[in-house]
Formats: C-alpha cells, sequence, structure tokens
C-alpha cells in the first residue's frame, strides 16, 4: 500500500503485517474511530512471504479493512516479511513515521508470540516510540514519543497472559468482523498446505470466541485483551468499572 498524507493521530497501531491490527485489536480501533479519534495502522511488512495471497491483493484487501473499521490512514512500510530484525535502520524508520503522526496511544503485538515477526514488532516498535523522542536523533521532524504502549495479547498462543485490562468492543464487534472479513485470501482455504499446518484457516472463528471469553471477564457480551508494562495511575478508587463479587 502507498503511503498515504501524513496526519497526526491520536491512536497508532503497528502491526507486522496486513491483517493483524484487524485481528489482534480491530475492534478497539473501531470504537476509538466512532467516538472522534484520529486513528491509523502502521503495517510494516506487505506480507509477501504468506502462503495465501499476493502483496497486491493483501494491499487492496487491507485498506477495504481499514475502511470497514472507519480508519482513514494506513500506510505500510515494505519492510521484509520474515525478515523484522532488530536494525537500527528499521527503528530509525519507524521512529520517523512516529514522528510525523505524532501519536498519544501506540498499540503493539504482545513482546511474546509464535510468530517471530510479531515478537519483533513488538521490540522494534517499543524501541522506536523511545527514540522518536530524543531530540539529538537526526530523523525527519520534531521529536515525539507517545504518552502510553498498550500491548495486544488476542493472538497469545504461547501461553495464558493475564490481561492489564479489557476493552469493550461489543458495540463496535460487527465493524471488526467486516474488516477480517475484507481480508478473504488469508482465511480460504486447506489446513495443511504440501504437509505445513496452516493455523490461518478457522482463525477468524477462534478468535471470535476468545473475544467472548475476554468479554465475560468483565462482564460484556465481546471485549479485547491489552497488557501495559506500567502499573495504572487510579484518582478516585470509587470510581473503578466492575464488580469484585
Amino acid at each position: 500500500m502507498k503511503r498515504a498524507r501524513t496526519t497526526t493521530v491520536d491512536l497508532l497501531a503497528i502491526m507486522a503485517h496486513p491483517d493483524d491490527a484487524e485481528l489482534s485489536c480491530g475492534g478497539t480501533l473501531a470504537g476509538a474511530a466512532r467516538r472522534g479519534a484520529r486513528v491509523a495502522i502502521l503495517d510494516l511488512t506487505r506480507g509477501e512471504m504468506g502462503t495465501r495471497g499476493t502483496p497486491e491483493a493483501r494491499a487492496r484487501e487491507a485498506a477495504r479493512a481499514a475502511r470497514a473499521l472507519g480508519i482513514r490512514h494506513r500506510e505500510n512500510l515494505g519492510l521484509p516479511d520474515s525478515a523484522l530484525e532488530l536494525t537500527l535502520e528499521y527503528k530509525h524508520e519507524i521512529a520517523a513515521r512516529i514522528r510525523a503522526l505524532r501519536p498519544r496511544v501506540v498499540l503493539l503485538p504482545y513482546w511474546e508470540g509464535r510468530h517471530p515477526d510479531h515478537v519483533a514488532t513488538s521490540h522494534l516498535g517499543y524501541q522506536a516510540c523511545y527514540l522518536a523522542g530524543l531530540k539529538s536523533l537526526k530523523l525527519p521532524g520534531a521529536p515525539h514519543r507517545p504518552q502510553k504502549i498498550l500491548y495486544a495479547v488476542l493472538f497469545d498462543e504461547a501461553k495464558q497472559v493475564r490481561p492489564t485490562f479489557v476493552v469493550d468492543i461489543s458495540a463496535d464487534y460487527a465493524r471488526r468482523a467486516r474488516a477480517i472479513a475484507c481480508n478473504g485470501s488469508q482465511f480460504r482455504g486447506p489446513r495443511r498446505q504440501r504437509g505445513i499446518h496452516i493455523p490461518l484457516t478457522g482463525l477468524p472463528e477462534r478468535l471470535a470466541a476468545i473475544c467472548r471469553y475476554y468479554g465475560s471477564l468483565v462482564g460484556v457480551r465481546y471485549g479485547e485483551p491489552f497488557v501495559t508494562r506500567e502499573v495504572a495511575l487510579v484518582e478516585d478508587a470509587l470510581r473503578l468499572p466492575g464488580r469484585s463479587l
């Protein structure tokens, strides 16, 4: 996908592949956009190493998915799929986009997981957020550092991660489902191809069940879980949502 005209945003999801944002935090992005926030997605790769779909088809699907979520700004850095590494070059490329977009909140994949690109994106994104704020670092744009970094744990396949909080996406679940359906090239086909298990088949249905599970933890129909590294600040303990019993 060609880089769209730069605009400053409130919320930026930095993900490894086209469709990662829809699958891991699409309801949260759609809800923020519906409430008037400026939301953007930065895909690091074109997904060219995927078993299904071409980069060109995936770019078209990603654009349709962004529209389904109500997101007006989505861009792709074109970094090499299945070869994301913690290089200074990649950190600087991402940091330059953070300076340009100036998000208040950044969403990243969780720092552990099955797919090496997801793990690398988590670390690249975190370090790029820090580097973007260094005044002496010679990158385009004025220094900027996001206020919050949130980690999406819906793809937690290695072990059960207890989320810091769950976002109620019940009102935006239909938008999330439509955005995922836009990526049709990824979810149609046999579960095994050339002897390799393809976990994408049936993935939307499995993630729907996971969203219902996380929603049940906080008393809503659908939820998306997130983790923060820092402890949350609460100003009024009497206004905490949810029930303990």
